[in-house]
């Protein structure tokens, strides 16, 4: 496993610590630049989006890994973190719904979470 499929696991891992629901791995590295992996989460509710949130940023610091940029954590419908390879999207439903990541960026294989 690289160490960018290893930290896109540690993301969604902690994701789905915290009850993150429809958690969807996007593989876009021969699609952008941007990333090699999106990282989608979506929350019940603003509070749950930042918990959600809340609880990545604190168990992949605890690694001493810390994102590049975070945005939309103060609204809690949709935060991004930035990992360099790997970006989290965390999403009220609402907001996900809306944007709709997955369509936009259906040229990207969909991965599977391998359980630890």
């Amino acid at each position: 496993m690289t160490k960018d499929q290893e930290l896109m696991q540690m993301v969604a891992e902690a994701c789905l610590d915290e009850n993150a629901q429809r958690l969807t791995i996007l593989e876009v590295g021969d699609l952008t630049v941007l990333a090699d992996y999106f990282v989608l989460a979506s929350g019940r509710s603003t509070v749950h989006v930042k918990s959600i949130v809340e609880h990545v940023e604190e168990k992949l610091g605890e690694k001493g890994i810390h994102p590049r940029h975070r945005d939309g954590a103060g609204q809690g419908t949709w935060c991004v973190l930035d990992y360099s390879s790997v970006i989290l999207h965390v999403f009220r439903q609402e907001e996900r719904d809306y944007y709709n990541l997955e369509d936009l960026w259906r040229g990207a294989r969909e991965i599977v979470l391998r359980q630890a």
